[in-house]
């Protein structure tokens, strides 16, 4: 058995055996499948009910808000930059970060498709660059500004108080993908709204419910009207089959653990365990990425290297997963090491240990 270092579990909620009995009384009350599209039967009270949940505790960061369950992040983001675009009375133009998630980009291409919105590129986290563009843009066309909270592949966060003060100036739509966020940052674990203190009806907030919740899924957050739009125009969630009412029980019980007593001590846990990673980490022979998350890069460079360490140390009982282009830019090939609360504190030591070892040097 290897120890990993390659979840996105990033509170170890999946295994909690509270959520696991919720889903097994979940399966009990409503049977295994939801048996349709949320708009024909799917939709049962424990979804409706985790959406209420969830509106409620987002309230005070989106005004006026509800919540809308998916059956993943992908689809979310496709469902949610297309019909974003279409309340546009003439153009959009969807403004997204340069290293944003494939889900991301596959949304905005279907949308420009799909509408005829415009899609830019801005450099990674540049303000000065999306404003400058923002600037630009075509007089009439509606602005849609997204980007990840939380870059998966180098643990960053993006700046996102200064981007909803763009969005603001240029009335424009901001769309957080906060998936590497929600549940492992935050004081209750509310994601980045929560860690950065941002309120506007213009974000649309959406986090995945398979990592730091433990389960599966996705959910957005926004406006109502946004979401009585969605609800009627988002095609992925129109025509897709619901997640079984069972997942939504258990994510009752997920939400609870995440913004209680449980969830707190487990985001200390993780906090703990990526400062002590991040303070022993000087002496590794490897370029480092400077994130502060769960999700530490470490930056070999070429792809040949870089899947020989990921093999040396699965010998050695370390499962810590190679990241190629095109996930990553050329020549930077990686391990992604991710951090969880359920690391103990010789865990860290030992792959800090394996990776200064001379079987781990990258000249071997």
């Amino acid at each position: 058995m290897r120890l990993s270092f390659a979840s996105n579990d990033y509170l170890g909620l999946s295994t909690a055996p509270e959520i696991t009995a919720a889903i097994a009384e979940g399966a009990r009350r409503y049977g295994a499948g939801s048996g349709a599209s949320s708009l024909l039967s799917g939709h049962s009270r424990a979804h409706h009910e985790f959406e209420e949940r969830l509106a409620h505790l987002l309230q005070p960061y989106l005004p006026e808000c509800r919540g809308l369950y998916f059956c993943s992040g992908y689809t979310a983001n496709m469902a949610l930059l297309c019909s974003v675009a279409e309340t546009a009375p003439a153009q959009c133009t969807i403004f997204s970060d340069a290293l944003n998630h494939a889900s991301i980009i596959d949304g905005a291409r279907l949308a420009a498709a799909r509408s005829g919105a415009t899609v830019r590129v801005y450099p990674h986290g540049d303000l000065a660059a999306l404003d400058r563009m923002l600037g630009d843009s075509e007089a009439g066309s509606l602005p849609v500004i997204v980007t990840d909270t939380v870059f998966s592949m180098d643990g960053d966060f993006a700046p996102v108080s200064g981007l909803l003060g763009l969005a603001e100036r240029y009335r424009a739509w901001l769309i957080l993908d906060d998936a590497h966020g929600f549940g492992a940052v935050g004081r209750t674990g509310l994601g980045c709204l929560e860690q950065f203190d941002l309120r506007s009806e213009r974000i649309a907030y959406l986090g995945t419910l398979g990592k730091a919740a433990g389960l599966a899924g996705a959910f957005v957050a926004a406006h109502r009207d946004l979401i009585e739009w969605l609800i009627h125009r988002a095609r992925p969630y129109v025509y897709s089959t619901a997640t079984p009412p069972a997942f939504a029980y258990g994510l009752l019980c997920a939400i609870e653990m995440l913004i209680g007593p449980a969830g707190e001590a487990r985001r200390r846990q993780l906090r703990e365990n990526i400062d002590r990673f991040r303070a022993r980490r000087q002496h590794l022979p490897y370029r480092l990425g400077d994130s502060t998350t769960s999700i530490q890069p470490i930056i070999i460079g070429e792809n040949g290297p870089t899947m020989d360490l990921s093999a040396r140390l699965w010998d050695r009982g370390l499962w810590v997963p190679a990241i190629r282009p095109p996930t990553v830019p050329e020549h930077q090939s990686r391990l992604r090491a991710s951090i969880t609360a359920a690391h103990r504190p010789e865990d860290i030591d030992e792959l800090l240990h394996a990776l200064q070892s001379p079987l781990a040097s990258p000249d071997r």
